[in-house]
């Protein structure tokens, strides 16, 4: 087995439900924190760990304290794959660097070390929703992300096919109508192409994590009415309410 598809292996082995490789120069230009972040790294390997579709099934029109529980869970098992992963790297002689799966580093505009969507979609797990959130064909937008910065010389993965098409789902279902429905074939240029972006930030922060037992900035709406990830173990859909 050549030496991507041992470490897309291992990961998995360690919890991962999805796992693809970036090529660091197809990241340029991005926003990073530090602004040199990337320098020392050619490839970025994008981990993916699904929550469960019950979860999400939840939600009517707020998130829930089980939501708000399950994130931070998911947040550590995808930070502790991350660590693994960067070790395993380090030991075999490479370059490594995790970062966290939910740090926000800037909270006036809402910015990480790095934007673990842009990673995964450039590492081919999915597609950049109207939503503006990564949607990957099997779970939908239910997984979080994690990325592993390193030097090793890993295969590159390509990005996926947009498959939104005319699908308004979210923009629909939005309770501050933040989502302008404009679909991408690629990426959008700015969080405002896609979002009235400052909208949805009030919403979270300013009622959703001020409700009893939530306390994080979470929602989850749009999120429970895409199609992709609704189903459950036969491939039975959930019944919609």
């Amino acid at each position: 087995m050549d030496y991507t598809n041992q470490m897309k292996s291992t990961i998995t082995a360690w919890g991962a439900d999805l796992v693809g490789i970036a090529d660091v120069a197809a990241l340029a230009g991005i926003k990073t924190n530090p602004v040199d972040l990337l320098a020392p790294f050619t490839r970025a390997v994008s981990i993916a760990v699904q929550l469960p579709v019950s979860v999400f099934e939840m939600i009517s029109d707020q998130p829930t304290p089980v939501y708000a529980a399950i994130c931070p869970t998911v947040n550590r098992l995808l930070d502790e794959i991350a660590f693994k992963t960067s070790r395993k790297l380090q030991i075999d002689g490479y370059l490594s660097q995790p970062i966290p799966a939910s740090q926000t580093l800037d909270r006036e505009n809402w910015y990480a070390a790095i934007s673990h969507k842009a990673v995964a979609r450039l590492a081919g797990l999915g597609w950049q929703g109207k939503n503006l959130l990564l949607i990957t064909p099997k779970y939908g937008s239910r997984v979080r992300l994690v990325t592993v910065l390193t030097n090793a010389p890993l295969e590159c993965d390509g990005p996926v096919k947009n498959r939104c098409g005319q699908c308004h789902n979210c923009q629909e279902a939005c309770p501050v109508g933040a989502i302008k429905g404009v679909s991408t074939e690629s990426h959008y240029q700015s969080r405002n192409e896609a979002l009235h972006f400052r909208r949805c930030v009030e919403k979270l922060t300013g009622e959703f994590a001020k409700m009893p037992d939530i306390g994080v900035p979470i929602c989850g709406i749009c999120i429970k009415v895409c199609p992709f990830g609704r189903k459950i173990k036969h491939n039975k859909s959930i019944n919609h309410t």
